[in-house]
């Protein structure tokens, strides 16, 4: 997600200025058609339990390869029926813009680890108003809760099964102002003659505070006495953070290429910190995979052109970075010209050339960031990995396809800004079961070598995967716009390749997940109220333009079938499975939504093990009637629906319309608030998500605030349901 904040609360990256074919374009002439996708009907959503696929994020401000047996992964829950329910039996939580939050009748919902709770013995309980030290934040939980994953545990061990005792990894994915309540983020600079970039400064302790506060965090969980909900383990050996100050490896074809060396790391195989951590969740070995997203909001770039090649130049511009910018506001560079004693500290967010060499500064600090990281939460003493060959970009999410024993291993991700693009990754490896549990070596073997793809979605309802490989077409060192001098580059550079490759632009694609029951994939679209006329080409981004000239206000979720249900399929047939939008905007609900279902701005999105589609939203297009919330929905097949046109004129498929048995409301969050991060324990009684940034811009709001207190803060949410049975399921008797 595009995390809402002090620095620039709108600030949604748009760089791309290709002339590639926006997806309103293609939508626009997109014929009438009802390609239905054969085969995959008979699956079990119990042979699709692999596909639990990674969670993620975004802000409105803007051949069968599903085989069943010992072809797919084990990681089969120990209890629970999964078949996948007919109709959702619960009643639909209505409209609601409180404080508070609304979860449906039967259930219960508990907010635990807020921002600021210590996971150590020593470190103070979070006080309100009052500043908790930076490094004080390696032993407490980060700010801005967002993707996680539930990682079953049997003694030391990884165990997919285990619902008694876990360890629970999540990201925090952004900081706001209430950690640092001591005074404004940034002052005026004395020395007047300082760089552009140096016109506000910072104090170092700040910065600290917030570095320490972003990554990710790992605490274990126990079941409580009374068998219902968790409780966390303190000073267990497993609780950890990763932050912005961590020492990170870099793994895969970019490792040791000459644009990531730094005066940190001369070898190219090194960076330190993970930044903007948004959706994420389980390998199918059994790692964490977490995304680094809006990773230009902490990077600045002083005047440096006349230093660097127009090459060099290109490349951070395209990544939104231009000389002398500050990418979303952090200035966390600033207080190396405070303090000369801080200079590497804090020198390396600017990545401005300013040596010699590339060995004398931190010009490709930048490029070393935006990858997808591997962490072991099970390996305390292991460095995340930063694995390459998935490419470099603002990572929303990634999601794996349903694992096949001898076939490979399949990633999905979007990348989350306007007029970006949606990738997949091949292993080169193939699956064996065998690696489950197998750490970082695993994913060694399945994430450093493979082929990234970039999605052309086609006038005709189908779709191509182009290949992000050198050599190849465009992505050559011959190529007039950017030349590629090697596969590292293409990849650092996965922006670029896309465009040469005539990628379709989309509307910042969110979060992934693969639906266990058909293997089709889902994205979440989740708007773009820059796709005008004048801005972004034709007048809607797939395919809608309304709400005064606002672009695509209340976003949608497409959907794919690859060829044959083979994820390794280089073509596929798609469709816009719902389209968002209040009930009463009659002209842009395609979808037939009603008060106790309708939304906008789908986010976060995942499929249980049983076929439930679980929706996130995070809005600020219909928040004066809805807080933002949580829907369950039962979707059907790519084309089970039928032709639109859209208030803009443009023809389109739009999927099975809504209904209170496809789609409902389950859980409205307090005022302010982004509800993000999911994940299900494998006896499914226990559903976890995440509360972001409550309050925000909403003064009087204190959700998350410690007794007493007035600081609304950012904490996990346990779901329970009150009979402590199954979520979703049946009352036990």
């Amino acid at each position: 997600m595009t995390q809402h904040n002090h620095f620039d609360h709108d600030f949604v990256e748009d760089s791309n200025t290709s002339k590639n074919p926006e997806f309103s374009q293609i939508v626009a002439k997109r014929m009438s058609r009802r390609t239905m996708l054969k085969g995959g009907t008979g699956l079990t959503a119990a042979a699709f339990f692999g596909t639990l696929p990674l969670v993620g994020c975004g802000s409105d401000n803007d051949s069968n390869t599903g085989s069943t047996g010992n072809g797919t992964s084990p990681a089969v829950p120990a209890t629970g029926d999964l078949k996948t329910p007919k109709q959702l039996n619960f009643t639909a939580v209505a409209h609601y813009t409180g404080n508070e939050m609304v979860v449906a009748d039967g259930y219960n919902a508990e907010a635990i680890l807020h921002v600021g709770t210590p996971f150590m013995s020593g470190i103070e309980d979070w006080k309100d108003n009052r500043e908790q030290t930076g490094e004080s934040f390696q032993y407490r939980m980060g700010d801005n809760h967002d993707g996680m994953w539930f990682f079953g545990k049997n003694g030391e061990k990884y165990d997919p099964k285990s619902s008694n005792n876990a360890l629970l990894v999540m990201n925090h994915e952004y900081t706001n102002e209430t950690i640092n309540p001591a005074g404004p983020f940034s002052t005026p600079n004395p020395d007047t003659t300082a760089p552009a970039i140096f016109k506000n400064i910072r104090k170092a302790t700040d910065v600290r505070r917030e570095c320490y506060a972003h990554g990710v965090s790992v605490v274990e969980m126990k079941r409580r006495a009374n068998g219902i909900g968790y409780e966390m383990v303190k000073d267990s050996k497993f609780n950890k953070r990763y932050t912005s100050a961590s020492e990170i490896k870099i793994s895969g074809p970019a490792a040791g290429s000459d644009m990531l060396k730094t005066k940190y790391d001369p070898t190219g195989t090194k960076t330190r910190g993970i930044n903007n951590q948004c959706g994420a969740g389980l390998s199918p070995w059994g790692t964490y995979l977490t995304t680094e997203e809006n990773f230009l909001n902490v990077f600045a770039r002083g005047a440096d052109k006349a230093i660097i090649s127009a090459k060099e130049d290109s490349s951070r511009v395209r990544y939104g970075l231009p000389e002398n910018g500050t990418g979303g506001g952090y200035r966390w560079h600033t207080p190396a010209k405070a303090d000369e004693k801080f200079t590497d500290e804090f020198a390396r967010w600017n990545s401005a050339a300013t040596g010699a060499s590339a060995l004398e500064d931190y010009r490709n600090a930048f490029n070393t960031f935006g990858y997808i990281v591997e962490i072991d939460p099970f390996n305390q003493s292991a460095m995340a990995v930063k694995r390459t060959a998935l490419g470099r970009f603002a990572h929303e999410n990634c999601a794996y396809a349903p694992v096949v024993e001898g076939k490979p291993v399949v990633m999905y991700m979007g990348d989350d800004a306007r007029g970006e693009y949606i990738y997949k990754f091949v292993s080169d490896a193939k699956w064996s079961n065998a690696d489950i549990g197998g750490g970082l070596k695993a994913g060694d073997k399945y994430l450093d070598k493979g082929t990234l793809y970039v999605a052309v979605f086609k006038d005709d309802g189908t779709g191509e995967w182009k290949a992000l490989t050198h050599g190849q077409g465009a992505l050559t060192n011959a190529n007039a716009k950017y030349a590629f001098a090697d596969q590292a580059d293409v990849l650092i550079h996965a922006r670029l390749a896309g465009d040469a490759l005539g990628a379709t632009k989309m509307d910042r694609p969110e979060w992934v997940s693969v639906s266990p029951v058909t293997g089709e994939v889902y994205v979440t679209l989740t708007n773009n109220s820059n796709r005008t006329p004048t801005k972004h080409g034709m007048n809607a981004a797939n395919p809608r333009n309304y709400a005064g000239d606002k672009g695509n206000r209340n976003g949608h979720i497409i959907r794919w079938a690859e060829k044959n249900n083979d994820h390794t399929a280089t073509s596929f047939n798609w469709d816009i499975y719902l389209f968002a939008a209040p009930n009463d905007l009659t002209a842009e609900n395609l979808s037939g939504l009603n008060a106790n279902n309708d939304l906008s701005s789908p986010d976060g999105l995942y499929f249980d093990p049983r076929g439930v589609l679980w929706i996130q939203t995070d809005d600020g297009a219909y928040t004066s009637r809805t807080n933002c919330m949580l829907l369950a929905a039962l979707p059907g097949k790519v084309n089970d629906g039928k032709e639109v046109t859209t208030s803009a004129g443009i023809k389109t498929r739009v999927g099975m319309q809504a209904n209170e048995q496809n789609i409902k409301r389950f859980f409205v969050g307090p005022k302010g608030c982004e509800v993000t991060g999911i994940t299900l324990t494998p006896d499914f009684k226990t559903l976890f998500i995440n509360i972001q940034h409550p309050g925000e811009d909403q003064p009087g709001v204190t959700w998350g605030a410690i007794a007493g207190g007035t600081t609304p803060r950012s904490a996990t949410v346990m779901i329970t349901k009150k009979d402590g049975g199954v979520i979703l399921g049946e009352p036990l008797k």
